[in-house]
């Protein structure tokens, strides 16, 4: 066996023979099984996607192989086979994986580098079982398993999900202000390709980019007007800003530098001079029922006391907006069926997803106009068809509504994600104020309700007055604000202009003023007199001058996004508020895998010595290094607790500033000494969590403690009472110490 204890008599896995390898595991795994999981859930296999980063290793001859107690189910001829299971390479990424189809339960594994034991992996103790140095999981649905590096750990703190958007920085872009390519006063699709470079130059090892890796696109369809929010084709681009043909350039030149793209996609109304209108206006071709029809005023008004019925040739038609732009009738199934057959025509294009407008109004029920049954039905269908066209995409909604309001539609397989307006609200009301509490509470708030990350962060759309405006033109405030959406949980949206402070407000034209390019003729947005009158402060707020300034708020933006790019956990941690005596600062913590994030705000024009700790976390306890995250200074060492937690980080911060502090661990110490980790479920949880201990033998402790580190529940566990009732905790985020004698193992957990 030598020192690494992964093989046994045999080359099979330590604890096992020859004779006894299959049927002890089969026992194993379905003794479990039947402990934690209900026997319907044996009904039917399911997908398992095994993953291996096989980057720095020298491949064998023989392949990549994964072998474990799963394989008999899978349909190999005995588990533990280093050479059955062959992963392969499809794209030459060192990524190596295979699917497989088994029963759901309680399976263990390991990768091996060629197809004997003698390159089989032996990951640390605390991603393994016990001295064996197995890989587990417990399966009860499809999974994608996390790519794990060959003999290493590298699996999320917690056990949510994160996709390329989470990964990714957007910004909001009207083409009709960005740039002008052929010299009319109108921005075009040309213009773009033309800046992208400005956006991303598609070279990480540069700094003269803003470094945005997605767009979201406004209305760049066929339209009548400006704005391009009432559509006359969905299949045909607006012809102000270029062909199709000029659109797909711009799509595979954005891809070419590392840039997706969605664009807005206004499912709820259509402009009045679309020939679906016309058409239903006049009662032919069958178009009548493809909108909202009554031959008398119902008369009630919308949301806002706004008048929503029209009158047409004596009959009145449901207009939420204003009567040219006509609502369509998702009671009627051919309209449905058209607008998915659009956003098939679009992906297919090779867009990346959609932005969708107004999407809380799209299917009214009565005089019930917004967030409808019918509403979700028809979110749902819409989810199913676009992500059967393309896995991959992304769809994010404009809810404008409190939190509470929001999160239906990102739960149930309806949207990936929404806009988070609360929370944009409260960073402008804190930084405003001086005072963190808005914000602290708001993050709070949107940590409890949403799935994990899955939320779009923005400060302000081109409905808002720009946010400069709204934070009396003062650079350090737009820091201030800047520096929080960037570095908390969620999906960062920036709206054009704001990272070099372009003005607006009022009409909406005036929020979506040209891009200030330059000091000079008209801000070198194009040689044409604009479509639009330029913003009132262009010679001193533009790119050019702004990029020669190294304290300018362009770069603070463009310091903020290298941070977030180059760091994991400022992408997929997630959030934990510190405790601190003074309202004037605010201090976070991204949590991702054992290395951590600490954002610390002082809202004040004052220096603050405050005293920040932190209760509890996920964080294995021990000696992290501490530096700051933008000028990489060394800040010392931090001790993390028992609890994960950090009793006192004494801080002088300056004066409306803030620090992002990187802590990574100095030695690698497991959570678990001796045994494998446990596993806790359901989570997010309702009314029990069961574990699924690693030696039915042994007794736990489980406590269940709140932010801030109080233990509020206490209960031993064991074999025969291996659940814990939480139906009496307030719905919210806990922490789950489960301990003995020796070990200590921490769980993030969301009661809801």
């Amino acid at each position: 066996m030598g020192d690494s204890g992964s093989l046994g008599t045999g080359s099979i896995p330590v604890g096992a023979t020859k004779n006894t390898t299959t049927s002890m595991f089969k026992f194993q795994k379905y003794f479990l099984s039947i402990l934690f999981f209900p026997v319907s859930l044996f009904a039917q296999n399911i997908a398992v996607k095994f993953s291996v980063d096989m980057h720095h290793q020298n491949i064998s001859p023989n392949g990549v192989h994964v072998a474990g107690n799963f394989q008999n189910e899978a349909g190999f001829v005995s588990d533990w086979d280093p050479a059955a299971t062959l992963l392969t390479d499809a794209n030459a990424d060192s990524i190596y994986e295979v699917t497989l189809n088994f029963p759901a339960g309680y399976y263990e594994y390991k990768f091996i580098n060629g197809n004997s034991w003698t390159g089989a992996e032996n990951p640390p103790v605390y991603c393994s079982v016990g001295n064996t140095y197995n890989r587990y999981q417990t399966f009860t649905g499809n999974i994608n398993l996390p790519v794990v590096p060959f003999n290493k750990c590298n699996a999320p703190a917690t056990n949510y999900d994160t996709y390329w958007w989470n990964d990714a920085i957007f910004y909001e872009l009207f083409v009709r202000s960005f740039y002008d390519s052929n010299n009319d006063g109108i921005g075009d699709f040309k213009g773009i390709i033309q800046k992208l470079n400005y956006l991303n130059d598609g070279n990480p090892n540069t700094k003269s980019d803003l470094g945005i890796t997605a767009l979201w696109l406004m209305p760049m369809m066929a339209s009548p007007s400006y704005h391009g929010y009432d559509v006359t084709d969905y299949y045909a681009t607006e012809p102000d800003y270029g062909t199709m043909a000029d659109f797909e350039e711009l799509i595979d030149s954005a891809h070419a530098h590392g840039i997706k793209i969605i664009i807005d996609f206004v499912m709820n109304h259509t402009s009045n001079q679309h020939p679906w209108f016309t058409q239903s206006a006049n009662n032919v071709n069958n178009y009548r029922n493809w909108y909202v029809w009554s031959p008398t005023n119902p008369a009630f008004l919308g949301p806002w006391g706004q008048t929503v019925w029209h009158n047409y040739n004596n009959s009145y038609y449901y207009g939420l907006f204003y009567n040219g732009m006509p609502d369509l009738n998702y009671d009627n199934a051919a309209v449905k069926t058209e607008m998915f057959k659009v956003s098939d025509f679009w992906l297919n294009k090779g867009v990346d997803g959609f932005r969708l407008d107004a999407i809380k109004y799209l299917d009214e029920d009565g005089t019930i106009l917004e967030n409808t049954p019918g509403n979700f039905s028809l979110l749902q269908d819409f989810n199913a068809s676009y992500k059967t066209t393309n896995p991959d995409a992304f769809a994010i909604g404009e809810v404008w509504s409190p939190t509470a309001s929001i999160v239906p539609y990102v739960e149930n397989k309806r949207l990936d994600a929404c806009f988070e307006f609360g929370l944009a609200g409260a960073i402008l009301t804190s930084v405003n104020n001086k005072n963190a509490d808005a914000l602290k509470n708001q993050i709070k708030v949107v940590a409890q309700a949403y799935p994990s990350l899955q939320y779009g962060t923005f400060l302000t759309n081109h409905d808002q007055d720009r946010v400069y405006t709204q934070l009396a033109n003062d650079t350090s405030k737009m820091k201030l604000a800047a520096a929080q959406y960037l570095t908390l949980p969620g999906v960062p949206f920036i709206y054009y202009g704001e990272e070099i402070g372009m003005i607006g407000s009022g009409a909406d034209e005036n929020k979506r003023k040209p891009m200030q390019w330059t000091a000079g003729t008209n801000a070198g947005f194009s040689t044409h007199i604009p479509w639009q009158t330029l913003g009132a402060n262009y010679s001193t707020n533009n790119i050019q001058n702004l990029q020669a300034n190294p304290n300018s708020i362009w770069n603070h933006y463009q310091k903020l996004i290298q941070a977030r790019k180059e760091n994991e956990t400022l992408r997929k941690g997630y959030v934990l508020l510190f405790e601190n005596k003074k309202s004037v600062n605010l201090a976070f913590a991204r949590i991702y895998n054992q290395s951590a994030t600490i954002s610390l705000t002082n809202f004040s024009n004052a220096n603050s010595i405050d005293t920040f700790t932190l209760g509890i976390s996920t964080l294995i306890p021990g000696t992290y290094h501490a530096s700051n995250l933008i000028t990489g200074e060394n800040l010392g060492n931090v001790t993390i607790n028992n609890n994960g937690g950090i009793n006192a980080l004494i801080v002088n911060v300056k004066a409306a500033s803030n620090m992002l502090i990187s802590l990574k661990s100095a030695v690698s110490v497991p959570f678990i000494q001796k045994n494998r980790a446990i596993i806790m479920s359901p989570n997010p949880a309702h009314a029990k969590v069961n574990f699924n201990l690693s030696n039915v033998n042994e007794e736990f402790l489980v406590e269940i403690i709140d932010m801030s580190g109080l233990v509020l529940f206490t209960q031993k566990i064991n074999s025969n009472n291996n659940n814990v009732n939480i139906e009496a905790l307030p719905n919210g985020i806990y922490f789950v110490k489960i301990k003995d004698k020796n070990n200590i193992q921490i769980e993030r957990m969301l009661k809801q």
